[in-house]
């Protein structure tokens, strides 16, 4: 059993794009199988000039993600945005989990001697 994490979308003007919000939540829900730490994905489009200018805040257990993104249309910024998320979140938990790692192969009282042969 995974559990979702809460999408929060934040669309001034485009409320009643649906297909949008449906994209925009598939993919924040696929980020949450891929990281099961995510509890919270809360993104904001709004229009900034010509500019389109996306930002997002994903957090969760020992996850706390901000980043923002800009295009001249809608689905370049949003798509700028998650993959920025995206490898944020990457970035940790790959420290989280290769640190760990490192720590025990530098530890010596955690290492493994090898089976004498007989």
């Amino acid at each position: 059993m995974t559990n979702e994490p809460t999408v929060v979308l934040h669309l001034r003007k485009y409320a009643e794009d649906e297909a949008l919000r449906e994209s925009l939540a598939r993919r924040c829900r696929a980020l949450g199988q891929e990281f099961h730490e995510i509890a919270r994905c809360e993104i904001s489009l709004a229009e900034n000039g010509g500019d389109f200018v996306a930002h997002g805040h994903v957090t969760g257990k020992s996850t706390d993600v901000a980043t923002h993104a800009s295009a001249s249309e809608i689905e370049p910024a949003l798509d700028q945005l998650l993959h920025k998320v995206e490898r944020q979140l990457r970035r940790g938990h790959d420290k989280r989990i290769f640190g760990q790692r490192r720590d025990a192969r530098r530890d010596p009282t955690k290492r493994r001697e090898p089976a004498p042969e007989s």
